[in-house]
């Protein structure tokens, strides 16, 4: 652990070796924290060397962790090769690290690691570049979506997302209609709010049907996103959901899209017992700028839920 100390002449550095080298883990990590607060390219060297050598996971923990705010590529690429170390701790805290880099540079060090034998490097890698909108990763995240891993292809669908890949919707239509995982389909309906024409609905309206609420609740969701009126039906028949989460973005879609046809079906919901709903349910009214709606608006003045009278007044505001 010399060789550094011999060709540095920083006496801060210097100072700190004792620590730096010292016998007991504990010590050097602490001595590493000391070593980053200095802000030295040269202490920099010394973190680098101990992510991958020193024989305590603790340490090299400590030393990712640290390195999170440098984008050197040589630092990338140390954070990259960490996600392989044996200590489940190390690669968590390189993964961490990865996830907070901004650079372009620093994607394209880390595109490669998506190729990677092991999932976990697999899975930390298109994190780290979903968090970068780095444009180069989009053909490996498109080629991601066919991974036997279903993280990976979670991570690989929040890439495009993030990308705005307009070119994958069809591919992630596939995805959430018949992906196994239900957090991969429920993901891959989340990002089919990319589009903007009505080629995404045949999917949408299929994932509203999905055996798992949470991807019927993305899925109402997303059919307000998209913006099209020909989702209305869909939405309205979504209203009658076995799970209040489900009924309640699907009323606050029929709003986004003030599809007038569900009045009468929003006036009902007007009157559930679930706070949450009513809320959603007036404000929703108000969208619609119907004025058909007033007579159930008013008799709802005096709920019981502040939040919902609030709502109410809301509402009524806007069809004055």
């Amino acid at each position: 652990m010399t060789s550094f100390f011999a060709v540095t002449d920083n006496d801060d550095i210097l100072a700190l070796q004792p620590r730096l080298t010292a016998d007991d883990a504990g010590v050097r990590r602490i001595a590493l924290i000391d070593l980053a607060d200095l802000e030295e390219p040269d202490g920099l060297l010394w973190l680098v060397e101990r992510l991958a050598e020193d024989p305590a996971e603790e340490v090299r923990a400590e030393a990712a962790r640290l390195l999170e705010a440098w984008e050197d590529e040589p630092v990338v690429e140390a954070l990259c090769q960490a996600l392989t170390d044996p200590s489940p701790a190390v690669q968590a805290a390189a993964a961490q690290s990865l996830s907070l880099l901004k650079t372009e540079a620093a994607g394209r060090v880390i595109l490669p690691w998506t190729a990677h034998a092991e999932t976990g490097v697999r899975i930390a890698a298109f994190r780290a570049l979903r968090e970068l909108r780095f444009s180069g990763a989009a053909s490996a995240a498109i080629q991601a979506l066919n991974d036997a891993d279903a993280s990976v292809r979670r991570e690989a669908v929040g890439v495009l997302g993030w990308l705005k890949q307009l070119d994958a919707l069809p591919a992630l239509a596939r995805l959430a209609s018949d992906d196994p995982d239900t957090e991969v389909r429920r993901a891959a309906t989340g990002a089919l709010g990319l589009a903007s024409d009505a080629e995404v609905l045949p999917a949408l309206r299929q994932a509203l049907q999905d055996q798992a609420w949470q991807v019927r609740e993305e899925a109402a969701t997303t059919l307000g996103k998209v913006g099209h009126t020909d989702a209305g039906p869909a939405l309205i028949e979504a209203l009658a959901d076995d799970y209040w989460q489900v009924r309640l973005r699907a009323t606050r879609s029929l709003g986004r899209l003030k599809y007038v046809a569900a009045l009468d079906a929003l006036i009902d919901t007007l009157g559930h017992r679930i706070s949450n709903l009513r809320k959603e349910a007036a404000l929703a009214l108000g969208e619609l700028n119907d004025r058909g709606a007033v007579a159930a608006l008013q008799a709802a003045q005096d709920d019981g839920d502040p939040e919902v009278r609030k709502a109410v007044r809301i509402a009524l505001s806007q069809l004055q």
